[in-house]
């Protein structure tokens, strides 16, 4: 079955969160949510950035409703004053979509001293994730939304007692790794919230081979073969970010996407979105309790799925 655009409903009254707007498929996630009607935070490391984004949304539709807050994700300090701020300015959240990510660059620590891509696309959203869930819980259909990559193919588990990667660094392991630790975050945080009877939803997309600056960001940083010929084979090849930027949509507003499921563009670079295979071995339980573990420890945020749904979407004392 085919979907596009003019598959999404009204979302008037809708609050939706979206890492990493200022660009690429953030951006053109929160240029469609606007414009059905979403009231749109766009949560991005540079406020000039996201200034400039929002005033080119606004150009096109005036009067859209926008916001712009300053996250990095690899600060867990920004994490947590970005999700103070947004949960000032919203009692609900309807929708968050944990965009932000690196790829293959060269081996960085943030400044928590966790490896950079891990702590950008997986930690910083595992602890912003617990945070607004009080607030998403207070939707009547939630949503939780994170970006992982057909790198997930090659991704190990993360080793708890090398988290940073001190023993053995490579760029596209560590990549490949952090989005398979999104898969497994994905489908861990859907099974809790069903098994405490939340109707917040989980779900992962996966944009394909769509061309964003996030090829060009990787070749002009590490400057290595793979990362050059990644750049210009997406230039020749990729779709356009509003193509790629189909899967994350879905999954933020189609009633009928299957809550813990991937979703991804039929033939990579074209194609409806629609449900996909994840094709990963580790999503065993004891896989799944062991991420969770290692994100708690890490990012030194409990996130306690239960004990918030029993709270009623308020933080437990």
């Amino acid at each position: 079955m085919s979907w596009s655009v003019d598959d999404v409903p009204d979302l008037a009254g809708r609050v939706a969160v979206v890492t990493g707007a200022n660009g690429g498929l953030g951006f053109e996630t929160a240029r469609v949510l606007v414009r059905k009607g979403a009231r749109v935070v766009m949560a991005v490391r540079s406020p000039e950035k996201g200034g400039r984004a929002r005033a080119s949304i606004l150009g096109e539709m005036p009067g859209a409703a926008l916001e712009v807050v300053t996250l990095d994700t690899s600060s867990l300090a920004s994490v947590h004053d970005a999700a103070a701020t947004i949960t000032a300015l919203h009692d609900r959240i309807d929708i968050l979509v944990n965009n932000a990510g690196v790829m293959g660059i060269p081996r960085r620590e943030s400044a928590d001293g966790h490896e950079l891509q891990l702590a950008i696309s997986h930690l910083g959203h595992f602890a912003l994730t617990a945070l607004l869930m009080p607030a998403l819980l207070r939707s009547d259909r939630g949503r939780v939304v994170s970006l992982t990559s057909l790198a997930r193919l090659f991704g190990r588990p993360i080793d708890p007692d090398d988290v940073a990667m001190h023993r053995r660094y490579d760029p596209w392991l560590a990549y490949g790794r952090a989005k398979l630790a999104v898969v497994q975050f994905t489908v861990a945080l859907d099974r809790r919230l069903v098994a405490s009877g939340a109707s917040v939803r989980a779900l992962a997309a996966d944009p394909g081979f769509s061309g964003t600056d996030l090829q060009a960001a990787s070749a002009r940083e590490a400057g290595g073969r793979s990362q050059r010929l990644a750049a210009r084979t997406v230039r020749w090849f990729g779709s356009s970010p509003a193509t790629g930027a189909l899967p994350q949509i879905r999954c933020a507003i189609d009633p009928d996407a299957s809550g813990g499921c991937l979703y991804g563009l039929r033939f990579a670079v074209r194609g409806a979105p629609a449900r996909q295979p994840y094709l990963v071995p580790w999503l065993r339980s004891q896989d799944l309790r062991a991420l969770w573990a290692v994100s708690e420890r890490e990012t030194g945020v409990r996130f306690d799925v239960a004990a918030l749904v029993r709270a009623g979407g308020q933080p437990p004392a």
